[in-house]
């Protein structure tokens, strides 16, 4: 039930809701009450505008990566380095294509460097799909094939094929952890706009590993476009949902 809820806010929060909103009730008050449209219709495109600049994206994702804090140890190796899911382009495996990795594929390229480098002994790759597919691969499985075409062992390797949001990547990690009592030192690796709202979903789960962030997405770019983007409004919106995500889950004590 969490799930389908999270899906239904999500729609709402996203401005291209809100501007097609505004734009319907527009139309429809365009016979009675022309002012009004007038207004709604111009705070429609004034959304579309906004959340499409390049700088408004740049500063909410800046908003959620200022508690983000490394807390990497490079100098003796993790027993396990756990990689979140929402790494792959779910789009394109669902339709039976060849397995892309999308936006944060650092998750994975990261992890396995540090498994390569000898600075991880196991990985713990954990994500399902939110609405899986009847006898289809999970992400995770996915990503695993990854991982031994590069050469790292399958034993090397486990799995999470279950969990479906970032609560359930903690509580399934705290659980397969309870299993492995070598895995004392564990490294969580995520992007670093969803870094806060992970670590307190494991802390709350019980578990208190190190942060290492990647896809950082905050950062002030070297020359800035003025100009409306899809990929701005796409990042915008990924953003927004992230901040109403950390209001969730602290709300209903999913992180601390």
């Amino acid at each position: 039930m969490f799930v389908a809820l999270s899906k239904v806010l999500d729609l709402l929060l996203a401005p291209l809701t809100w501007a097609l909103a505004l734009g319907l009730v527009g139309l429809w008050q365009s016979g009675r009450r022309p002012r009004l449209a007038r207004g709604l219709l111009a705070l429609g495109l004034a959304v579309l505008a906004v959340f499409s600049l390049q700088p408004v994206s740049v500063g909410l994702f800046a908003v959620l990566e200022r508690r983000a804090t490394d807390t990497f140890h490079p100098e003796a190796p993790y027993d396990v380095v756990i990689v979140l899911g929402g790494v792959g382009n779910e789009s394109a495996y669902r339709a039976g294509e060849p397995f892309e990795l999308g936006p944060a594929a650092d998750r994975i390229i990261r992890a396995a460097e540090l498994l390569r480098a000898g600075k991880a002994r196991d990985v713990l790759l954990s994500g399902g799909d939110v609405f899986p597919i009847a006898g289809g691969p999970a992400e995770s499985e996915l990503l695993a094939g990854l991982l031994r075409a590069d050469g790292i062992a399958t034993e090397r390797i486990v799995i999470d094929p279950r969990s479906r949001n970032t609560r359930e990547n903690a509580v399934e990690s705290a659980a397969l952890v309870a299993t492995h009592p070598g895995w004392k030192r564990i490294l969580l690796i995520t992007s670093a706009w969803h870094a806060p709202r992970a670590l307190g979903c494991f802390r709350a789960a019980g578990l208190e590993p190190d942060l290492l962030t990647v896809d950082h997405r905050g950062r002030t770019p070297a020359h800035k476009e003025w100009a409306p983007r899809a990929r701005a409004f796409s990042d915008s919106t990924d953003a927004l949902r992230e901040l109403a995500g950390n209001a969730v889950y602290r709300a209903v004590g999913y992180t601390r």
